[in-house]
């Protein structure tokens, strides 16, 4: 008679066999490319199976903007999201600061239903058009019938559906969650008017798909390292910030330690030597510090953060220390540098930028803010973003996408629009019992 018998699957005998050297993933829904030729030459590329196709071509067009003009127009954006609606003052009509009011709402609330819609939808409109300006008016300009025919098609791919995947791939980096769609490129919603937040929120490009902005071919010529069983998460962060416990960065520090190999770093030497090791595995890197542009004589000033003891880490910190190992080690991380700045690159250096640099060294994606963010809102984006993260369910640009409509939709907060992904839309933190996820469980045979 037969029988039904079980079997306990301990390993996977063929895995060394038919496992291929690197994780590969779907390419984007959109990719485009903004490749630098030169000092005055910039070339528009874009594909993807999201995009219209054309007979016999491929959407490609020099652009009529010099790269220098775009940088500068990128670095506005950036100064105005601070001034328009950080430093924000509501005011009488006399100019003196409004009674009973906090002095700057934006810097001090992360919940903003309370202001004002009127007020909120005034600043965001503003930036609305600071951020659709910089596309249309700056990068794609021009009356070149060829440029204005490539806009035609970005615009389409970009409006027509929500949720796509979408890549920048350029040493160009531009703030694209900012960037804005103009609100005649967008399909008609009877159920959502023009002049609605929602409808303000819909047309920035950070809250309607996944975005990553990539740069250089082939960062990674080593294959993903085996999952471990349980993460290893580091906390690097200046004591200092918030001595005084007025936002939840403590519960960003308990979460991380919850459940994971957990690492606290506050120094710059503690930082260093642990980067000088050739065996550093970590799948998590969070930085929770000050992030500040420092000069170098007639050089462009590039971005510094610092530990508790003060002493800067910059881009040359990371590959000082990382580049003597190559490609051959377990250095992997995903990295949140939740520092001000930390998410934009330097004056015109862009390759040279710290988030470039974690890249460079191995980093399998860099997340960080793109202007100088409030203390306050930075805690809550780690806690919202870092605690779907190590779920380990999700990946981190689906995260980004969800934890920027929380904060729009659900408390009126345009602020999760301000981080910015370099590479990692597809990572996600994962465990050797996700990546086996039928070993020790009972089959029929």
């Amino acid at each position: 008679m037969p029988r039904e018998l079980h079997v306990r699957v301990v390993q996977d005998p063929s895995r060394g066999f038919t496992a291929l050297p690197d994780a590969l993933t779907r390419g984007p829904d959109i990719t485009v490319s903004l490749d630098v030729l030169g000092e005055d030459r910039l070339r528009a590329r874009l594909y993807g199976p999201a995009v219209p196709s054309l007979h016999g071509t491929e959407h490609r067009v020099d652009l009529a903007v010099h790269p220098a003009e775009v940088r500068s127009a990128a670095a506005r954006l950036c100064r105005m999201w601070k001034e328009v609606l950080v430093d924000h003052r509501p005011l009488t009509a006399d100019g003196r600061p409004a009674p009973g009011e906090p002095e700057t709402p934006y810097a001090s609330l992360v919940d903003l239903r309370s202001r004002p819609v009127d007020e909120l939808a005034a600043l965001m409109e503003e930036l609305a058009l600071a951020g659709s300006e910089l596309l249309y008016g700056t990068l794609l300009g021009g009356t070149d019938p060829r440029i204005a025919r490539f806009r035609s098609y970005l615009t389409e791919a970009l409006a027509q559906r929500e949720d796509l995947r979408v890549r920048f791939d350029s040493d160009l980096h531009l703030p694209w969650p900012m960037v804005c769609l103009e609100e005649a490129g967008l399909p008609s919603d009877p159920t959502c008017p023009p002049e609605t937040m929602p409808a303000l929120f819909r047309r920035f490009l950070g809250h309607r798909h996944q975005i990553e902005q990539t740069g250089g071919a082939y960062p990674w010529l080593a294959g993903l390292r085996e999952a471990p069983d349980v993460p290893a998460v580091s906390l690097n962060h200046d004591a200092r910030v918030d001595r005084a416990g007025r936002t939840r960065a403590a519960d960003v520090a308990a979460l991380l330690a919850k459940g994971t190999r957990f690492v606290e770093r506050s120094t710059w030497r503690e930082l260093v030597s642990a980067l000088a090791r050739s065996d550093l595995c970590e799948q998590l890197m969070y930085f929770w510090c000050h992030g500040r542009f420092a000069s170098d004589g007639p050089q462009p000033p590039s971005l510094v953060l610092s530990l508790t003891d003060q002493k800067t880490i910059d881009a040359h910190t990371i590959r000082d220390r990382r580049r003597r190992f190559g490609v051959d080690h377990p250095f992997q991380p995903f990295v949140v540098l939740n520092a001000c700045y930390a998410g934009l690159p330097e004056g015109s250096a862009d390759a040279k930028f710290l988030s470039r640099a974690f890249v460079d060294a191995g980093a399998r994606g860099v997340l960080g803010p793109q202007i100088e963010i409030p203390q306050v809102f930075a805690a809550e984006y780690a806690l919202e973003f870092l605690t779907r993260y190590l779920d380990g369910t999700q990946t981190a640009g689906s995260i980004a996408l969800e934890v920027a409509r929380y904060f729009a939709d659900e408390l009126h907060n345009p602020l999760g629009l301000a981080y910015a992904l370099h590479h990692g839309m597809d990572t996600r933190l994962e465990r050797a019992s996700q990546a086996r996820s039928d070993a020790g469980q009972e089959v029929s045979v």
